[in-house]
């Protein structure tokens, strides 16, 4: 008792001690993991359809135009690509030709995931980006140094990487998304007469509703650069991500908007035109520049973004099986250690037949 009365701890405190670690006991006694399954990593949610042939989904039209879709990608993003490849290819009720941009060290391993694999059969070409148009062109500021990767700049220069006959509409689409809906709908979006594209805006009702903070042209752009001053935009005016859009060749070629754009990223290399506010830089802020006012809008539910902003779930499950489109624009990937709605993703994902590149996954307790 004297030991006792000097720690302060009461006999029934003691006692109450006691009980706990004698429930501890029994839950451990009943319940006892393995080492093995310790260390064991969340179980993947593979589609079965991945392990065989791609089969077009019921309703697939063979004479329909075909759809051209572009993807640029490079090694560390690879696994994205063919996700989103799948997704397109399994739920698209119309021909797609897919036009694959990346760099000459990826070029080998790109095409052989898609030979040994269930894409064998897909309608593509692998294009390899030529570096030298973006070099000494690119200053991104801010921690994201990633997005100064040449191949983020790939989406300007698409009259150069497509066909020189190539005029009318294409689809562009970042490596982090899933398609779930027909990409049809999405390339049938009405680009208005004159415009150049199509895409979603970031103060919609669907952005809108997560209280998402980076919605406006002042989280991207300085406004007190002196050529900024000078185009009359308006800082609250509200952004949009370039990471999924419809594009109208003919009036892209028309308007010189490759020229357009390589003078923005051209010139905040001299001057701090974009890149430090919160939004930060890379390949967007030209665009928003260049496009400002000047776009038609998609439907909504076809860029469903942020997945990657946050490792925890923002979007209840029930809407993300309604959206059609989901990109997990932000730091957390869906082939990393943790992101939201993992799952959604890891339905397309089709392992790497060579064995170079390997899912990464935070490893749970049970």
């Amino acid at each position: 008792m004297p030991i006792l009365a000097a720690m302060a701890i009461s006999p029934r405190k003691i006692f109450l001690f006691l009980v706990f670690a004698g429930a501890i006991g029994l839950l451990l006694a009943f319940h006892k993991p393995s080492r093995k399954k310790l260390m064991q990593a969340p179980k993947l949610v593979f589609d079965s359809r991945n392990a065989g042939e791609l089969k077009p989904p019921e309703g697939f039209d063979p004479t329909a135009d075909t759809i051209p879709v572009v993807i640029s990608t490079d090694e560390g993003r690879l696994m994205g690509a063919i996700a989103a490849i799948n997704s397109i290819a399994t739920n698209s009720k119309s021909p797609v030709k897919f036009y694959l941009i990346t760099d000459k060290d990826t070029k080998d391993h790109l095409q052989q995931w898609i030979l040994k694999t269930r894409l064998h059969s897909i309608n593509h070409e692998i294009i390899v980006f030529n570096e030298e148009w973006v070099k000494g062109k690119i200053n991104v500021r801010g921690g994201r140094q990633e997005l100064a990767s040449p191949l983020n700049y790939a989406r300007f220069y698409l009259p150069k990487l497509l066909p020189p006959d190539f005029n009318g509409k294409v689809l562009y689409l970042d490596d982090d998304v899933i398609v779930q809906g027909d990409i049809t709908q999405l390339y049938n979006t009405k680009i208005d007469e004159t415009l150049v594209m199509a895409l979603s805006e970031d103060c919609n009702t669907v952005s809108n509703r997560f209280g998402l903070f980076m919605n406006t042209y002042a989280n991207y752009i300085n406004f007190g650069n002196e050529n900024v001053k000078k185009l009359g935009m308006k800082p609250g005016t509200c952004s949009f991500n370039t990471g999924v859009f419809v594009a109208n060749m003919t009036e892209w070629k028309n308007q010189k908007i490759t020229t357009k754009l390589e003078f923005w990223t051209a010139l905040n290399t001299e001057e701090n035109v974009y890149g430090a506010q919160q939004g930060g830089g890379g390949s967007q802020p030209p665009m928003m520049i260049v496009f400002y006012g000047q776009y038609s809008k998609i439907d909504p539910m076809w860029h469903i973004r942020h997945l990657g902003w946050t490792a925890g779930t923002r979007y209840s499950r029930q809407f993300i099986m309604e959206a059609k489109l989901l990109h997990w624009n932000g730091r957390f990937k869906p082939w990393g250690r943790t992101s939201q709605h993992m799952d959604a993703w890891e339905r397309y994902y089709i392992p790497d037949p060579t064995g170079k590149s390997q899912l990464t996954r935070k490893f749970r307790m049970f």
